[in-house]
C-alpha cells in the first residue's frame, strides 16, 4: 500500500518496533490493573481538564504559529472550550453510561435474565489531523478515556508545535502505559495504522482514510474514519435571508474555511441569487472589516493549500465563471500571509475541480435551483456530505429535505452547530466517513457491549431438548402461536 501520508513530509519519529512495543506496553498494564473504576475515570477527566484551562492561552498560540497566524478567540471557543465542555459532559453521565442495562427477553427463556457489559475494548489509537490540531486530537481521547481505555496518539506533523506541545502535556499527566503520544510524518503513520490495535480513529481527508483502512484491515482492527466532502447549504423559498447569509458566511470562514463540516457550496432559489451576493458581501464586511493583518482572520495552513485553492479560483476565471471577492485585501500582503480573501464563484460549472473537491478555504461555490426537488437531487447525485445545512420556515419542505437526503449530520437555520453539542453523535456516512463519536456515541464507540445470558436454577429450557417427545411438541406449537 501506499503510505498514509497525514500531512506531507515531516520529521519521522518512532521506529515500527518502537511504536509495537508501546503498545504491548500498554496492552500488558491493561491485562494486569483491568477496567478502571468509575472513579478513577473521572480523576482522569478532571485531572486532564484542569490542564486544559491553566494551559488555554499556550494551547492558543501554539496553533496560532503553526498556521502563520490564527485568531486566538477562535482557538479558545473551537478548541479549548469545546473540549472542556465535552468533559463535563462525559463525567456527568458516566454513571448512566456505565451501568449494565439490562435486555428484554422472550418467554421460552424465562426465568432467566439477560443484560449488556460495556467493556473498554482495550488500546485505541488515534490520528488526529492539523486543522483543528488541538480539539480533534483530544476529542476523540475524551471518549476512550470514559471508555475505559489505553491510548496512543498520533497527532499531524503538518502542526509541528501544537503536536510537540500535546505530546509533553499529555506525557505531565499519564503514564506512556495509559497515553501515549508519538511524533513523526508519513511513514510513522503508515506503521501506526498497521499497528494491531484495538480501534483506530482517525480523522482527515477520504484519500488517506481508504489507505488507514487498508493497512488496519491487515488485522482487523476496527476502525471510526471521520472524512470530510462538500455540505451542501439549501435555501428554502422563504428563507429569512439576512439571518441565513450571515450564519453562512460565518460557518465558512471560521479558520478561513479549513473546517470538516464548513459549508462547501449554496443551492439558492434562482430569485434569490442577486440578493445573496449583495448580502454576502454586506456580511463578510461585518465579521472581517479587514483581511490582512487581521488577528480574527485565519491564515491558510501552508503554501501547498494555499497554492492550490488559489489555483481552483484560477481555473474558475478561466472558464469564464463569475468570481466575487467578498473582502478584497492587498493582495501582496495578503499573499505573504498565506490569506485568501473570502470569495464568491456564481454559477460554477459542475467539472470544475472546486466543485468535485473539498475546497477546505474560503471559497463559496453558489448554484441556483428553481424547485426543492432539484436541490434535493442535486445533492443526492453526489458523495454523501458530512454536513448539510437549511435554512427555511416552511415546515413540509424541511421535512422533505431532510427525509430525501442522507448526510452525517443536519443543522436548520444555523452552520456548525450540530457538530458542537454533545448529545448528538458526530460522525459521516458513506465517503464522508464510518462510525461517529461524541458523548454517548463516543462511550459506546470505544466500549466492547458484551452480551450476558444468566440462567436461573428454575430454567425449564430443559423440555426443549432431546429426546423430544410431547411435551416438546406441545411447547413448540404453543410458542409457535404468539
Amino acid at each position: 500500500m501506499s503510505s498514509p501520508c497525514l500531512s506531507g513530509n515531516g520529521k519521522e519519529g518512532a521506529s515500527a518496533d518502537e511504536l509495537f512495543a508501546i503498545l504491548q506496553r500498554q496492552r500488558e498494564a491493561f491485562m494486569r490493573d483491568g477496567p478502571p473504576s468509575l472513579q478513577q475515570r473521572r480523576a482522569d477527566l478532571a485531572k486532564l481538564k484542569r490542564a486544559i484551562k491553566r494551559s488555554a492561552d499556550r494551547i492558543a498560540d501554539v496553533i496560532s504559529a503553526d498556521f502563520g497566524g490564527r485568531s486566538r478567540h477562535e482557538s479558545r471557543l473551537a478548541e479549548v472550550l469545546t473540549v472542556c465542555t465535552s468533559i463535563r459532559h462525559a463525567s456527568r453521565h458516566l454513571p448512566q453510561w456505565m451501568r449494565p442495562r439490562r435486555v428484554s427477553i422472550g418467554l421460552e427463556f424465562r426465568p432467566a435474565r439477560a443484560r449488556i457489559l460495556y467493556q473498554p475494548v482495550g488500546t485505541v489509537g488515534i490520528i488526529s489531523p492539523w486543522n483543528y490540531p488541538f480539539l480533534l486530537a483530544i476529542m476523540p481521547l475524551i471518549a476512550a478515556l470514559a471508555a475505559g481505555n489505553r491510548v496512543m496518539l498520533k497527532p499531524s506533523e503538518r502542526t509541528p508545535r501544537t503536536a510537540e506541545f500535546i505530546a509533553n502535556f499529555l506525557a505531565e499527566l499519564f503514564p506512556k502505559e495509559h497515553v501515549a503520544t508519538v511524533l513523526g510524518g508519513c511513514e510513522l503513520g503508515a506503521a501506526f495504522s498497521r499497528l494491531p490495535l484495538d480501534h483506530l480513529f482517525f480523522t482527515g481527508s477520504a484519500a488517506v482514510g481508504r489507505e488507514v483502512m487498508k493497512a488496519a484491515a491487515e488485522n482487523l482492527t476496527p476502525v471510526t474514519l471521520e472524512l470530510g466532502g462538500k455540505s451542501p447549504c439549501i435555501l428554502g423559498a422563504d428563507t429569512a435571508l439576512p439571518d441565513a447569509v450571515e450564519s453562512i458566511i460565518y460557518g465558512k470562514l471560521i479558520n478561513a474555511g479549513q473546517s470538516c463540516v464548513a459549508p462547501d457550496y449554496v443551492l439558492a432559489p434562482v430569485g434569490a441569487r442577486d440578493e445573496f451576493i449583495r448580502l454576502a458581501v454586506e456580511a463578510t464586511g461585518k465579521l472581517y472589516p479587514s483581511i490582512a493583518n487581521n488577528p480574527d482572520y485565519a491564515s491558510i495552513i501552508d503554501d501547498r493549500h494555499f497554492e492550490r485553492i488559489v489555483q481552483y479560483l484560477e481555473q474558475a476565471r478561466a472558464r469564464g465563471v463569475r468570481v466575487i471577492e467578498l473582502a478584497p485585501a492587498d493582495s501582496a500582503l495578503a499573499r505573504s500571509e498565506r490569506k485568501l480573501s473570502p470569495t464568491l464563484v456564481v454559477d460554477p460549472d459542475d467539472e470544475l475541480p472546486l466543485m468535485r473537491e473539498e475546497i477546505f478555504g474560503p471559497v463559496l461555490p453558489l448554484k441556483t435551483y428553481r424547485r426543492i426537488k432539484e436541490a434535493i437531487d442535486y445533492v443526492n447525485l453526489r458523495p454523501r456530505p458530512l454536513a448539510l445545512y437549511y435554512f427555511g420556515a416552511n415546515t413540509i419542505e424541511r421535512r422533505k429535505v431532510l427525509q430525501r437526503t442522507i448526510s452525517g449530520g443536519v443543522s436548520i437555520n444555523e452552520t456548525l452547530m450540530h457538530a458542537v453539542v454533545e448529545g448528538l453523535p458526530f460522525g459521516g456516512v458513506g465517503a464522508s466517513g464510518i462510525g461517529a463519536y461524541h458523548g454517548e456515541t463516543g462511550f459506546r464507540t470505544f466500549s466492547h457491549r458484551k452480551a450476558v445470558f444468566l440462567q436461573s436454577r428454575l430454567s425449564l429450557s430443559c423440555l426443549l431438548r432431546p429426546p423430544y417427545g410431547k411435551t416438546a411438541n406441545y411447547l413448540l406449537r404453543l410458542l409457535m402461536m404468539r
